[in-house]
């Protein structure tokens, strides 16, 4: 009983509610977001080009919002920041159940990007803000955790009520929202959060984005991880066209090879995380581009169950080392008054998320699977030299009143 009080203390209170609330919004996201070009097909008469357009607003928002709204929180504070957020989110869902024609769903799901892209990268610079920073490794290892256990559990109630009533899947996951904003209000103002970029001279937007314009470290970091989203983001966009399309039960393959991910993710990301501490930074990003990569070539051999479940085994350990340590390296990139913008910088990182699925798309279109496998392996090799390039340049310009010299 001591140890969990331990464990529970090491982190501020509002740190906990964030990763719980991370656990419920992102499972009540999960249950209704990827079943909306189901409801949309179903419900209105709607070319595929519009679904996708749809669906599609979403993320291409949170492109560029992630910078806006981090910077708004370095310039005003994290809390107004994201419970503007949060209750604009809960407004998009509510607002789902009624929306009648394809302007409205277009409006409400870039809304829903743009809110959600405001309040990530301000909860990030918020649990830095609340967590000593030999803890914040662990603090980022819990979130990505968080995410995933949300992410596996969301689609199974989301496939249940897509079949039942998709409307109350949206009514729930508004409720959801709307109650996680109310509990961060009642927090919020019961503990006193100091906001690290009132103590500094807060920068305007154009200033801001001179200034990560000119941070070379975090631009480099930001084109590595560009590159691995491009392979990455073909477990959801082209691997299930080519198990559908190769293997008589390539759809039940492939829906198990999600539940394994979701599951190590969940198990693994502790453990790994915890191993992964004792080695530097930039080792465990390349480690983790070539788990990455030595997946996706795997994947171009997938003829049955065994060699399809070793490839995603590759590519979720990948995922587990990569992806947490590359928010620990903006965390230290980041000077304390500019953190909400770095890590809504961090946010461009989505373009790869955007242009995977197309030059994917592409590369199946003109070859064959096993030719896009290689090549999206290459890719994500590719980010090593961009993130030992980062490594090196804040090396140089590391000194001990880094977070001083930075021009502001």
């Amino acid at each position: 009983m001591a140890k969990i009080k331990n464990y529970i203390g090491q982190f501020h209170p509002i740190v906990w509610v964030l990763l719980i609330g991370t656990v419920l919004s992102r499972g009540a996201a999960f249950m209704t977001l990827p079943f909306l070009s189901i409801y949309l097909s179903r419900h209105m008469d709607l070319s595929p080009i519009v679904i996708g357009l749809t669906v599609g607003m979403s993320p291409l928002m949170g492109t560029v919002g992630g910078f806006i709204g981090g910077h708004l929180s370095d310039r005003f504070g994290r809390k107004p920041v994201m419970l503007i957020s949060l209750f604009t989110v809960a407004l998009v869902y509510y607002g789902f159940t009624v929306a009648s024609s394809p302007g409205w769903f277009v409006l409400l799901n870039a809304l829903n990007g743009l809110s959600n892209s405001f309040f990530e990268p301000t909860a990030q610079a918020l649990m830095a803000d609340l967590t000593d920073k030999e803890k914040r490794m662990k603090v980022y290892s819990l979130r990505y955790t968080a995410m995933n256990i949300g992410a596996s559990v969301g689609p199974l109630v989301g496939a249940y009520l897509a079949s039942t009533s998709a409307k109350l899947s949206f009514a729930i996951t508004g409720t959801t929202y709307l109650s996680y904003a109310i509990v961060l209000v009642i927090l919020l103002n019961k503990f006193i959060v100091h906001h690290t970029g009132q103590s500094k001279k807060v920068v305007s937007f154009s200033n801001a984005f001179s200034i990560i314009k000119s941070d070379k470290a975090l631009r480099y970091l930001i084109i590595g991880i560009i590159l691995v989203n491009m392979g990455y983001v073909q477990i959801d966009s082209n691997l299930p066209q080519i198990l559908e399309g190769s293997l008589e039960n390539g759809i039940q393959i492939f829906s198990t090879l999600i539940t394994i991910n979701a599951v190590m993710v969940v198990f693994l990301q502790m453990p790994i995380s915890h191993i992964a501490e004792k080695f530097r930074l930039m080792q465990v990003m390349v480690v983790g581009a070539i788990f990455m990569a030595a997946g996706l070539v795997v994947f171009s051999f997938v003829t049955g169950w065994t060699v399809a479940i070793s490839a995603i085994v590759l590519l979720t350990i990948g995922e587990i080392l990569i992806f947490p340590s590359n928010n620990m390296m903006i965390d230290r990139l980041a000077p304390e008054h500019l953190r909400g913008t770095y890590f809504g910088a961090a946010q461009f990182r989505k373009i790869g998320n955007f242009l995977g699925p197309i030059f994917g798309g592409y590369l199946l279109s003109q070859f064959q699977g096993q030719i896009m496998f290689w090549i999206l392996a290459i890719t994500t090799i590719g980010s090593v030299i961009f993130f030992s390039a980062g490594n090196k340049s804040f090396m140089k310009e590391i000194t001990p009143n880094r977070q001083e010299t930075i021009r502001t």
